[in-house]
């Protein structure tokens, strides 16, 4: 598979819709899938660009020249190499032909284009929490892929005369650079979403691929289950990919029964520990992006599952402190401290949990405790771009 240093955007989710390769287009699936070991079609050839397809393959080709020089991508090769490496495996003799690009953007999604390019969305990374969960996705993704369901939605979108349209208002969203601004690049998605009968084949192609390749296909089931606690009680502002195309009970106990049918030819593998050491580089920032929804319920419902999960680290209590002082319930403030007590002696706890401690101090009126806690920030990240306005109020007390 060709490796390419990738890594997040806001243009980006132009291409992902524009494909209307979302894994979240969530339609009810079919009763069953069926167990068949899946046969690999033949690599695509290119088609010429005088024709229909050709077409819309140059168009793709020119959309993946700007993801690649996106600043939106994230930048870190080895996780790069880990995740290419993954898809390349669940997709057999069509490796070649794929590259993979990860995005920088705090939404669970990954899409894959007619002419092989697929993104995979950092929401998606912080979200799964096992390397069998990823491979469910991405298997997912190549099973549309081999089914060219993306090139059928394509051209329908086309005949209608609205992939125009839909192209220049994605940009112009994109351009924005908001991440509320993605609600409406949602909307549109719903406009060019795959058919019952397209996920249906992708979920089954996609859980064969998985189990072929050594994974527990029961995770798959699992990824839905955990997207539907995740969103359970929002109103809005969660998950903007959901609003259009909600998690699937349906989906969740298709895929588990599925699952349950595929036999014991292997146990099956969930490689967590891997999983883990590879996001290990980008978690916090994932993390930090995660809070930039603003959405602290829905937040901490994944920290909570993710402490449950991976582990109780100091990442993951920063972060739950950071959303709990983002809540601001009765009670909260307590708890965000308690979360920053527990992080204290971890030693993965990021500088920023010093700051956050000064500043739930201050609120509480302990000048002192506050002033203390900033220079420990300040000692720990001298650099940091907030770090004139902290020195500007400890100078002041």
């Amino acid at each position: 598979m060709t490796q390419r240093n990738v890594a997040a955007p806001a243009d980006m989710h132009r291409r992902d819709l524009l494909c209307s390769c979302c894994s979240g287009a969530l339609l009810s699936l079919l009763p069953s899938l069926a167990r068949a070991a899946y046969d690999m079609p033949a690599r695509f050839e290119r088609p010429d660009i005088a024709t229909d397809e050709g077409g819309l393959w140059a168009m793709m080709d020119r959309e993946e020249e700007k993801l690649r020089h996106s600043r939106f991508l994230l930048g870190d090769a080895e996780l790069q190499r880990y995740v290419s490496d993954i898809a390349c495996r669940l997709a057999g003799n069509h490796c070649p032909d794929m590259r993979v690009y990860l995005v920088r953007t705090p939404f669970f999604n990954a899409s894959m284009a007619p002419n092989g390019m697929m993104q995979v969305w950092s929401g998606l990374l912080l979200r799964a929490s096992n390397e069998a969960q990823l491979a469910a996705v991405l298997a997912h993704e190549v099973g549309h892929y081999l089914k060219r369901h993306s090139l059928e939605r394509m051209r329908d979108a086309r005949s209608k005369s609205a992939l125009a349209q839909f192209v220049g208002m994605a940009l112009g969203v994109a351009g924005a650079g908001g991440v509320g601004s993605i609600a409406q690049l949602g909307v549109l998605a719903g406009m060019f979403a795959f058919s019952r009968e397209n996920e249906r084949e992708a979920d089954a192609i996609g859980l064969d691929l998985m189990y072929q390749a050594g994974y527990d296909p029961m995770e798959a089931s699992r990824v839905w289950a955990q997207l539907i606690d995740e969103k359970d009680g929002e109103s809005s502002g969660g998950t903007v990919l959901f609003a259009t195309h909600p998690a699937s009970t349906e989906r969740r106990d298709t895929l588990a029964q599925a699952a349950g049918k595929l036999g014991q030819e292997h146990e099956g593998a969930t490689h967590a520990d891997r999983y883990r050491t590879a996001i290990a580089p980008v978690r916090l920032a994932m993390l930090q992006d995660e809070l930039r929804r603003r959405v602290p319920d829905s937040s901490l419902r994944l920290f909570d599952r993710l402490m449950t999960t991976q582990s109780r680290d100091g990442q993951l209590l920063y972060a739950r402190a950071e959303a709990l002082k983002a809540r601001n319930d009765a009670g909260d403030a307590e708890q965000a401290m308690a979360a920053l007590d527990e992080a204290e002696s971890r030693p993965d706890t990021p500088p920023e949990a010093q700051r956050l401690r000064g500043q739930l101090l201050r609120t509480r009126g302990d000048h002192d405790g506050a002033r203390l806690a900033f220079n420990r920030y300040l000692e720990l990240k001298p650099t940091a771009p907030d770090a004139p306005m902290i020195r500007s109020y400890v100078s002041a007390q």
